[in-house]
């Protein structure tokens, strides 16, 4: 990693007298450092080798070996603990691909988004002369929240149009939750994960496990394009996420990208809403 050389060169420490295993430095990018690019992680890299300088002077030691063991004495508790909060997706519930800022620096870093869904109270008979309505939570910008509501509005016709015996999105009362809620998240690129976590509550259907989506979805039910393809493939596969659903407008971008990314997963581009619900929800 050429950022090595170039944090020792900056900080003054001598290769001989510290080293940092790669374990140390695959845990200091998987929990330290989630953000697009490497500004980051060097700054990360840097600190390492400052602390380990001021031992070097203050306590003469003359060989220090950070590890995954001591690293959190050298760059501080890890900012993320998880990858991946589900190890299965219970029905309302599934995974999306997004990008969150980082309130304290305003850098932008890219994750894996689960969309859960509820029902507020049990749907009962009775709820059939109610019109329905949903609670959105989590920290959301205003793009969000308005392709969050277009996804509600375009499920409701989905459902009533494939699945009309099935009354639960036209009138219960529904929340939608974005887990993180400190973290500001924004865009509409969760337009057809929430509009999916919405069937599979309204289904009482899990949807495929290992599986991750992203892409804006129209009123209509055409799925379209979305950026980050790059960064979000990436967030999928350290979740361990090897199922994934893309526009097919964003098939140029994931065919740019090396193969070390792309290696393992089964990506599948689609165009309109139908192919994403059979992918994801359907039973057969």
């Amino acid at each position: 990693m050429y950022l090595v050389p170039q944090a020792l060169t900056h900080t003054g420490v001598s290769k001989d007298h510290v080293s940092v295993t790669d374990d140390a430095l695959h845990s200091l990018i998987r929990s330290y450092c989630r953000e697009s690019g490497v500004r980051n992680l060097q700054k990360h890299i840097e600190k390492i080798y400052r602390k380990a300088a001021l031992k070097i002077v203050s306590e003469s030691i003359t060989d220090i070996r950070v590890d995954t063991l001591n690293l959190q004495e050298f760059v501080g508790k890890p900012l993320f603990s998880h990858d991946r909060m589900y190890d299965f997706t219970p029905p309302g519930v599934i995974a999306g691909l997004a990008w969150t800022s980082m309130a304290s620096n305003s850098v932008y870093r890219w994750i894996t988004l689960y969309i859960e869904t509820a029902l507020k109270k049990p749907f009962e008979r009775s709820d059939k002369n109610e019109p329905g309505s949903i609670e959105i939570t989590g920290n959301l910008g205003n793009v969000m929240k308005e392709s969050a509501h277009l996804a509600y509005s375009f499920a409701r016709a989905y459902m009533a149009r494939h699945h009309p015996d099935n009354q639960i999105l036209q009138h219960a009362q529904i929340h939608l939750h974005i887990p993180e809620g400190a973290t500001p998240k924004d865009g509409p690129s969760a337009g057809c994960t929430i509009a999916t976590a919405l069937m599979s509550l309204a289904l009482d259907r899990p949807a495929r496990q290992n599986l991750a989506m992203t892409g804006e979805v129209s009123l209509t039910g055409k799925v379209l394009p979305v950026g980050g393809i790059k960064e979000k493939t990436i967030a999928a596969k350290r979740a361990g996420i090897n199922f994934i659903i893309m526009p097919e407008e964003n098939r140029k971008d994931f065919a740019d990208l090396p193969s070390f990314i792309t290696e393992g997963l089964s990506v599948h581009f689609v165009d309109n809403y139908e192919d994403v619900f059979s992918l994801s929800l359907n039973d057969k």
